[in-house]
């Protein structure tokens, strides 16, 4: 194995392409073998940019012509990136090639004119939890998925419209916009993340499907479905089967009434997608955690924290 200064200054970083598929599957074979395996080798080549002007880049960290690193970097609008995808092999991991790909992935967006930049790492890594922050990266928030099952009777206390301008006007108003920063998921790219603007309730509304709970005393919540995606999963006689799930990019309600009116709705449209099962992003605070199981959804077991980092600097 390559001592530390020998790695760093033997680390090029270029453009990843096709070709490189084999053998960065490979060096991600291994990552997280207990909680799935990587999603990585089933979204490479749709990451790859064909072409320059495309809004992303995909960099690839290689020693020697050997393989060892990867991560993305999109344009989700004109001045907000997202970086995701930063992986390591086992033999080169704390010997610059993680700095190196953050340095590469931030300076393309700044020459993008990005103003932030931003990731989501699963709370349960703490390796880069802690390589974030080192990085320069800033706890932004913390969310956790929600689950409610697809339903075509489900049923809730409230009555709940469509109206774009009902579901903006609750969410520009709501504690959940407060503890999110404003940031909800980009129907544009998956597992990324954004600050919402009310033309996305706009079009939402009109290409998937936006929420606004109707309460008593007035509007009581919100949310939209920010897309649907097929998964294949593997049974134990190696069976493969495809799962639909519905995605709904964010969440938010006063109170459980309000959750129970939302979660019918978004658990008939799911079912009306043909969806097999739900995420729903909403804010981690003991309200909104404990209201999930209070009204009969479920939820994962641990949450998620975006972190940030200005680029203007």
């Amino acid at each position: 194995m390559p001592t530390d200064s020998a790695a760093d200054s033997a680390i090029e970083i270029r453009r990843a392409t096709h070709d490189d598929y084999d053998a960065v599957a490979a060096f991600t074979s291994d990552i997280w073998a207990d909680r799935g395996g990587d999603y990585i080798p089933q979204v490479y080549h749709e990451w790859l940019e064909d072409e320059p002007g495309q809004g992303k880049k995909t960099f690839l960290a290689a020693v020697d012509g050997e393989a060892v690193g990867l991560v993305q970097a999109v344009m989700l609008s004109p001045d907000e990136a997202w970086f995701q995808g930063m992986r390591v092999a086992a033999d080169y991991r704390e010997q610059g090639v993680s700095r190196r790909l953050n340095e590469t992935a931030v300076a393309w967006a700044r020459e993008q004119d990005a103003t932030v930049g931003r990731i989501m790492i699963f709370s349960w890594n703490a390796v880069s939890l802690g390589a974030a922050r080192a990085s320069g990266f800033a706890p932004v928030t913390e969310f956790r998925f929600a689950h409610p099952a697809p339903d075509p009777d489900a049923d809730g206390p409230h009555r709940v419209s469509n109206d774009p301008t009902a579901a903006w006007r609750y969410w520009t108003h709501s504690d959940a916009r407060e503890h999110l920063s404003g940031l909800g998921f980009a129907p544009e790219v998956s597992w990324a993340i954004r600050e919402l603007t009310r033309d996305d309730f706009e079009q939402l509304a009109d290409e998937t499907a936006v929420f606004a709970v109707e309460g008593d005393a007035g509007l009581a919540g919100t949310a939209y479905r920010s897309r649907t995606y097929d998964r294949e999963l593997e049974s134990e006689d190696a069976e493969t089967r495809t799962e639909t799930w519905a995605e709904y990019g964010v969440a938010a309600w006063d109170d459980a009434d309000a959750c129970c009116s939302l979660f019918a709705a978004i658990a008939r449209d799911a079912a009306a997608c043909g969806a097999d099962a739900t995420r729903v992003l909403i804010p981690e605070t003991a309200r909104f955690v404990t209201d999930v199981p209070l009204v009969g959804a479920d939820i994962a077991a641990e949450p998620d924290f975006v972190l940030g980092i200005d680029l203007t600097r």
